[in-house]
């Protein structure tokens, strides 16, 4: 290996430090407004469940309130189809300002709607409109963010970067339910009640409008405009969604199968913990503050777990986290149960430990595991695949098995399970692309 093949697989990233500022802040801060959209709608559910959903039998009113997370899940897959072939034609770029947009319409549609004692049965049906806006700007918001970090990156950083990104999504949810908390902690129960809740849903245009300042004034990532300028050459038809799946579905299987554990928790600490907490006898203020240190501490393991990865390989922090939550998710769940506030919240916390420790490494292979010409699209597509089937029913599941058996318990074990098949794919089937990068560096 020559002294420039040295420089090249380590040198620093393009671009002045400026530029790389601000490439790495445009696509964070589309996380957090995603995080911010989706989170509020998890750490609200019991209060849009009274809202948009005839009173009489709260059960039912969470769970049409969990039904809704799910339906705007399950449009993700189908939008992938469409926005990340658009990526991989139009640019990285181009897609990310539209989703920004898009998610925030939707947030914002729900804190203007009418509630159902104001207009009845059109309640729920716009809200869940409003879901599948959500759903459509998010579906590939986190992938094509990711790529267009590590499209402009040119260091061996790539799953510290990774972590940067996950840390971004705890973000915000933190926002989300330190406003949350605020609202509800400052104003009269009545007021709250009344149009309060409105607020952190309003607070979504603000958000989005800076982040569409800020997505509009970075470049293209250098990949994307060489085979843009290669297209525009041969003058071929890029078909590569229909590439994605020919050629790379093996890959996009091992993707999902390494992220099934964690994409299980991550909605269950977006989607379902404060209800737990609040199920379980805790105020909602209380409930809300648990939740809130799970944000805080949420960056911290996941930048750890990507320096981690980076340095010692990524079979590592996967087998590690994945091994914790097989012997804790259980735990966790009859710690929420047990009354006490304090174990309830030491307990979540640890969860969400384990969760973003394992973050990083997962992105790189949701992304990075696909060249080029389809990556938007392969990512996009197995990320939503995984994320509709497994993440987004959590918080249905968890409901549907408390009212079966009368414990949390019982979902404790349904998430242990799939926790042990991404162990499975950890060991014996690791996308190559997580450890690339550390492979050239230890080469050269």
């Amino acid at each position: 290996m020559t002294d420039n093949d040295i420089r090249e697989t380590t040198r620093e990233p393009s671009g002045d430090l400026r530029s790389r500022r601000k490439v790495l802040l445009s696509a964070m801060l589309g996380n957090v407004v995603e995080y911010y959209d989706f989170g509020l709608y998890g750490t609200l559910a019991v209060i849009i469940s009274r809202q948009f959903f005839p009173t009489g039998n709260s059960v039912a009113a969470l769970l049409s309130t969990y039904a809704g997370l799910v339906l705007s899940y399950a449009l993700r897959p189908v939008a992938a189809m469409v926005l990340g072939p658009l990526a991989d034609i139009k640019g990285r770029r181009w897609v990310l300002l539209f989703t920004i947009a898009v998610m925030s319409v939707g947030t914002a549609g729900i804190g203007l709607l009418p509630t159902y004692a104001a207009i009845g049965i059109a309640a729920p049906v716009i809200l869940l409109l409003c879901r599948m806006l959500q759903g459509v700007g998010a579906s590939v918001e986190y992938t094509t963010a990711a790529n267009f970090i590590f499209e402009h990156e040119r260091g061996n950083r790539r799953n510290y970067l990774a972590g940067l990104s996950v840390a971004s999504t705890s973000v915000g949810p933190l926002l989300a339910t330190l406003v949350s908390y605020l609202v509800i902690s400052l104003m009269p129960a009545q007021a709250f009640n009344d149009w309060g809740w409105r607020i952190p849903f309003l607070l979504a245009i603000p958000m989005a409008l800076i982040g569409i300042y800020i997505r509009r004034h970075v470049e293209e990532t250098p990949q994307f405009q060489e085979l843009a300028a290669a297209a525009e050459r041969t003058k071929v038809k890029q078909t590569p969604f229909r590439t994605a799946v020919r050629d790379h579905w093996g890959a996009m299987l091992r993707a999902i199968g390494l992220g099934a554990g964690q994409r299980i928790g991550s909605f269950v600490i977006q989607a379902y913990f404060v209800t737990a907490m609040v199920k379980a006898g805790f105020a909602e203020n209380n409930a809300l503050l648990a939740s809130l240190l799970t944000y805080a501490i949420g960056p911290i393991p996941a930048i750890w777990g990507g320096k981690l990865a980076d340095r010692y390989g990524a079979r590592i922090p996967l087998v590690v986290g994945y091994g914790l939550f097989v012997v804790l998710t259980v735990p966790t769940f009859l710690a929420i149960g047990s009354g006490s506030l304090a174990l309830a919240v030491v307990a979540v916390v640890a969860f969400t430990f384990i969760n973003n420790f394992v973050g990083a490494p997962l992105t790189t292979a949701y992304v990075m595991s696909f060249p080029a010409e389809v990556r938007a699209s392969a990512s996009a597509l197995n990320y939503n695949i995984g994320t509709t089937a497994l993440g987004s029913t959590a918080g249905l599941v968890a409901v549907w098995l408390f009212d079966l058996t009368g414990t949390n318990a019982t979902f404790g074990w349904y998430m242990t399970g799939f926790c042990v098949l991404s162990i499975l794919v950890a060991l014996f089937a690791m996308p190559a692309a997580v450890d690339e990068q550390r492979r050239k560096a230890r080469t050269a």
